[in-house]
């Protein structure tokens, strides 16, 4: 079977260059079983703005090793659209249901730190739920001023970002001296 060209992750490009409160309103779909990309495939033809964060893996097809992206949150897909048009994102028949989401302001900074994280281009692990943990800021390093939970772990420490909206974050091993409570 041949490999489907790579869908942005990011549509338009300048998607989080606005301010929160520009555009329509966030939504987060949760679509029908691997129907991620095919449901970013349709807001892409119908033009809505969406946001699938991604992380290239690779694996084995046959005898050869290719790069693949996956989804890091697997089964949603975050999309912007007015509320007499939801209707069109339901038509592609691959979005289980939909939710609009109540702070936008909120869920729109979330996914703005998600992608600041996923630009670093370092090792991410999906968290699937906030463990317990202390609010922080980071006052070093690549990612100085992002704010999050940190979760202790055996040979380090571990940065959340988390979507509240879903539950779900990603997190990334940092340098203790960066970490600073959050006042």
């Amino acid at each position: 079977m041949p490999f489907l060209p790579d869908e942005p992750d990011v549509f338009p490009e300048t998607l989080f260059d606005d301010r929160p409160d520009a555009g329509p309103p966030w939504w987060v779909a949760h679509t029908r079983p691997r129907q991620e990309k095919a449901t970013v495939r349709h807001l892409l033809k119908i033009g809505f703005p969406y946001y699938l964060p991604c992380e290239t893996t690779r694996v084995k097809v046959g005898k050869r090793v290719r790069p693949i992206k996956l989804p890091i949150f697997s089964g949603y897909v975050f999309a912007r659209a007015e509320e007499s048009q939801r209707w069109r994102m339901m038509a592609s028949n691959r979005i289980a249901s939909l939710q609009r989401v109540v702070d936008q302001e909120r869920f729109w900074s979330d996914l703005r730190r998600i992608r600041a994280m996923l630009d670093l281009g370092r090792p991410i692990q999906a968290e699937e739920s906030i463990r317990p943990g202390t609010p922080v800021t980071l006052r070093g390093g690549p990612m100085t001023g992002m704010t999050g939970t940190v979760v202790k772990e055996t040979g380090g420490f571990r940065f959340v970002v988390m979507v509240d909206f879903i539950g779900r974050g990603l997190s990334v091993t940092v340098d203790g001296e960066w970490l600073g409570l959050v006042a």
